[in-house]
């Protein structure tokens, strides 16, 4: 006979069920749409792929190389800086309606909205001014001046290249870029729209990101930094 105070016995619990592993074909699928999500996420907020569609910004680029652009560096108050080499949107008209096509194949164009082929329909230049400057070609000696500093552009533009055959002295409105490719001779750039609507200026907003790397082809691959003479830029008088 059992002593009273002792504990009453208990059932042995029950061995939780494992679960069965999906089937192959429904992970593959299940991988499959998590890889996608995350494509068009970082697409959409971290880093876009793009191709350089013409010869505007040689030395550094040739036409069909793929870059990189990151959109960290313009989230909330961040804006692009004097000598980044930008993509943005075609503020109007600057594209030939060949260079402004969408993919026409359905393969690409479904990479290209996920972000996993080169977009195309924008343009790469180099930030020259931002809003409030005073940017002017050419002081005595050829260069261009932002705030009456003088740019020494020797590092990224071809050599025996003059800064600008055009003359212009230009405010930068607030909100807005002057920007210019690197090939002066062969750019249609912030110069070539001064007569336009919007002045040759581009919006700030239109800007996607500051290309950060050169990724193809692999044997010119490399890291792209903002030139040193675009530092202690006095600010606009």
């Amino acid at each position: 006979m059992s002593h009273p105070d002792a504990p009453f016995p208990t059932r042995p619990a029950r061995e939780k069920k494992q679960k069965k592993p999906l089937p192959l074909w429904m992970e593959t699928i299940l991988l499959l749409v998590i890889a996608l999500v995350l494509a068009v996420v970082i697409k959409s907020f971290f880093v876009q792929a793009f191709y350089i569609p013409s010869p505007s910004m040689e030395p550094q680029f040739i036409k069909n190389d793929r870059i990189l652009v990151e959109k960290p560096s313009y989230w909330g108050s961040g804006t692009p800086q004097r000598g980044d080499i930008v993509v943005f949107k075609d503020p109007g008209h600057w594209l030939t309606d060949e260079e402004s096509a969408n993919p026409k194949n359905a393969l690409t164009k479904a990479l290209t909205d996920i972000g996993l082929y080169p977009s195309g329909g924008h343009l790469v230049k180099r930030v020259i001014g931002i809003g409030g400057d005073r940017v002017r070609c050419c002081d005595a000696q050829g260069r261009i001046t932002v705030n009456g500093k003088a740019l020494n552009e020797g590092s990224y533009l071809p050599k025996g290249t003059k800064p600008s055959l055009t003359r212009f002295n230009v405010r930068v409105p607030l909100g807005h870029l002057w920007v210019m490719g690197d090939n002066r001779g062969n750019s249609w750039d912030s110069r070539g729209h001064m007569g336009d609507p919007g002045g040759g200026f581009v919006p700030d907003d239109l800007v996607v990101g500051k290309v950060f790397a050169l990724v193809w082809p692999l044997g010119r691959a490399e890291i792209i930094h903002r030139p040193a003479t675009f530092e202690d830029i006095p600010s606009h008088p």
